[in-house]
């Protein structure tokens, strides 16, 4: 099967139900944002400024939970912002799988293998050590990191943790290549941290798949390389999705980076031009979501939006009417699913029925319709039907070239910052003393947020990369 046996019973049932009961809007999926702080300021993501005065605020645990029960939906997507920064990130995991449902971290990376280092502190035994000495070997756990999870305290070993599970899955931030991503999420060592931290989530059992977003600059080869490589990874499956110019991030793009969102962000056209190959990819690589929505983003089809069917809450409450869009904000699930006047959104027949949907056909609003039978062609169930219960593609086999193509940044020297590094370390940027400005910011400093070390800088500041691109503009400066 592409996808396990008991996710699939689980979310089929839940369809049914509410079909028989005849449900007009019912929850497929709720994302949960129990915050909004970020250890990243990725380009193109509107959460970290659209909440950029609630990024101190957190929803109670409690209520965390409270909410997965009101809408009932059977998965539960926790993002953010970073939700591992979240306190009770681990209490939160294991409440929502307690209710049974099924478990999206939606996560950057760079916090999972401290994670998962705290589960084999509080459950190491002798039969564990064959997988810690190959992760030791594979560079993924320091001597140090090992002899600590042998020695663990009782304080470890009684720490509440986030263990593998079938109903769980760790779904890391991917947007291309090593070169591509750093960029996109404005840090350069970002990709080798969540290669290192899937590596790692496989030997120790736990499922794994990442989310990737598609933009204007996105080579297509380079996507298809970059499912390769994940497959290789033996990563369990893959969300893909166009970039859509939100109203919070299409700011963000004019005032903090002085771009045009039309250069980044992908028009209704463009995503077809895109996603010509999605289908394809659909059969080489385990692509999560339905084929009627791959037809859709390949322009084969047009769909209605769900976006009801995956619901947002956050620090202000139910958020409407999508995930991307706010409107509003209410205090319960059925009074936002009463108030909101649905048919205001989404586009209809190529027509769109608010400007701000013209060029969405991102996933939260869409792949819904192609599980719900919105649009519904003859032969779309059996469509359905065969894609999941079908064989799983096979892993990639990992080779040196396509490793070699992968790591293609700052692994090589040809990080985003290496042009702007060079020019001040050269000999006469150094004598006017650009290159000690840049020695003393590399000085040692805290890499830590709520006082845990994350592996490369966590504050989310990016006045290192603005400085250096600023003396680079300025030849006075420069020289």
């Amino acid at each position: 099967m592409r996808f396990p046996f008991a996710l699939t019973v689980k979310i089929a049932r839940h369809i049914i139900k509410h079909k028989l009961a005849r449900t007009p809007k019912f929850a497929m999926v709720l994302q949960l944002e129990p915050l909004h702080t970020c250890n990243l300021t990725c380009t193109g993501c509107g959460r970290i400024r659209e909440y950029s005065t609630n990024l101190k605020d957190m929803v109670p645990l409690e209520k965390c939970l409270t909410v997965a029960e009101e809408c009932e939906a059977p998965m539960v997507s926790i993002c953010g912002g970073e939700p591992l920064i979240y306190p009770k990130i681990e209490e939160l995991v294991n409440g929502v799988l307690a209710q049974g449902r099924i478990v999206y971290i939606c996560t950057n990376g760079v916090f999972m293998r401290k994670k998962m280092r705290d589960y084999m502190a509080a459950v190491y035994s002798p039969e564990m050590e064959p997988r810690l000495q190959e992760l030791v070997k594979q560079d993924l756990v320091t001597g140090k990191e090992a002899e600590q999870i042998r020695k663990s305290d009782a304080a470890a070993r009684s720490k509440v943790v986030i263990r593998p599970t079938q109903w769980m899955y760790w779904n890391v931030h991917v947007d291309g290549l090593e070169f591509t991503h750093d960029l996109i999420v404005e840090r350069e060592g970002v990709f080798k941290e969540c290669v290192a931290a899937i590596k790692m989530a496989k030997i120790l059992g736990y499922q794994t798949a990442t989310n990737t977003t598609v933009y204007k600059e996105t080579d297509v080869q380079e996507l298809d390389d970059m499912f390769a490589y994940l497959s290789s990874l033996n990563v369990d499956g893959h969300t893909i999705s166009p970039g859509y110019e939100y109203d919070a991030a299409k700011k963000d793009m004019v005032k903090r980076l002085g771009k045009q969102p039309e250069d980044f962000f992908l028009t209704r056209k463009m995503t077809r031009q895109k996603f010509a190959k999605i289908q394809e990819w659909g059969e080489k690589f385990t692509i999560f979501g339905t084929p009627v929505y791959q037809e859709f983003l390949a322009g084969k089809r047009e769909l209605t939006c769900t976006a009801w069917a995956i619901p947002t809450y956050n620090v202000k409450g139910w958020k409407a009417p999508c995930y991307l869009m706010t409107d509003g904000h209410y205090d319960g699930y059925r009074e936002m699913l009463e108030k909101v006047q649905w048919d205001k959104y989404g586009v209809v027949d190529g027509v769109a029925r608010d400007p701000r949907c013209e060029n969405c056909m991102v996933h939260c609003g869409y792949d819904p319709s192609g599980a719900l039978g919105t649009n519904y062609q003859r032969g779309d169930n059996w469509k359905n039907f065969r894609y999941n219960f079908g064989t799983k593609p096979k892993p990639y086999q990992a080779t040196i070239e396509l490793t070699r193509r992968a790591f293609n940044g700052v692994s090589i020297g040809k990080g985003h910052l290496a042009e702007a590094k060079a020019a001040i370390n050269s000999p006469r940027a150094a004598m006017n003393g650009a290159q000690s400005v840049f020695q003393r910011r590399e000085e040692p400093h805290d890499h830590s947020v709520n006082g845990e070390s994350n592996g490369v800088c966590g504050s989310g500041d990016t006045s290192q990369r603005d400085q250096l691109l600023a003396k680079i503009a300025d030849p006075k400066r420069a020289e």
